[in-house]
């Protein structure tokens, strides 16, 4: 048996793919990049959402990752949306909606340590419970400009991280520079989880398991900006990802 543990990598789905034109599966190359240099065999899971395929996909892996990509579906945590805000959002197809929900529920019944980046985070929250911001620059007053794509894998500013959080000891950091590159992000945070880590205009920065949860999974890392664009400059964020490779080896081999 191999010593490097397999990781399941949610995509999205593009209406348009480069080989026929029809729907295809994509994924920044980043994020299996950084999974391979941190010691795991990643996996890019199609965006299928049928429970049996989903459920047989989480039992062969070893942990999961979610990806960032578009909003999710404004229905499915707040009623009434006004068109003002309405106009903001970017849906992803509805098919990664449900798909990811049924992959996060799957990953929490068959206990498999989940990493949730920037989109990621946020249907993560979604999906337990909670709710979202849905434009931060119209409902966060005086927040800092988050969506500089400009500066993809820049630092374009710190996040303080809460001290023994799951974060911190990923990081060895208290103080992280970080990108950004979402307008939308966590409001009111699901009862399972808490915060880790904090921008310095209060937007949520990172997310885990209270520690009266921690029995629903083995390991589970939210972050909202995307350490797969910075781990080859900066090594805390390499280190992230080495958590949870490790994380994941450690559960599969505690099943054996």
């Amino acid at each position: 048996m191999t010593s490097s543990p397999s990781i399941l990598i949610s995509g999205c789905t593009d209406k348009r793919g480069v080989e026929f034109g029809d729907a295809s599966s994509s994924v920044s190359l980043n994020y299996p990049l950084a999974i391979h240099m941190a010691g795991g065999i990643p996996w890019l899971l199609p965006c299928v959402p049928d429970r049996d395929f989903v459920a047989e996909s989480v039992r062969r892996s070893d942990g999961v990752m979610l990806t960032g990509g578009d909003d999710v579906q404004p229905e499915l945590y707040r009623k009434g949306l006004p068109p003002r805000l309405r106009k903001t959002v970017h849906l992803a197809t509805p098919e990664r909606d449900l798909f990811e929900l049924m992959l996060i529920d799957e990953t929490f019944r068959q206990r498999k340590p989940l990493l949730a980046i920037c989109r990621g985070q946020q249907i993560l929250n979604v999906a337990l419970g909670g709710t979202l911001l849905v434009d931060i620059a119209t409902e966060a007053s005086g927040a800092i400009n988050h969506t500089r794509t400009d500066r993809k894998n820049q630092v374009v500013h710190e996040v303080d991280i809460h001290l023994g959080s799951l974060l911190a000891e990923a990081t060895q950091c208290l103080r992280l520079g970080v990108n950004s590159s979402h307008h939308q992000a966590v409001a009111k945070i699901a009862k399972p989880l808490r915060m880790s880590a904090v921008s310095e205009d209060g937007i949520i920065e990172g997310l885990e398991l209270e520690p009266g949860s921690r029995q629903l999974l083995p390991y589970l890392l939210a972050v909202q900006f995307h350490p797969e664009r910075m781990f080859a400059r900066y090594p805390e964020h390499l280190e992230l990802f080495r958590s949870f490779t490790r994380a994941c080896l450690k559960n599969r081999r505690n099943k054996i």
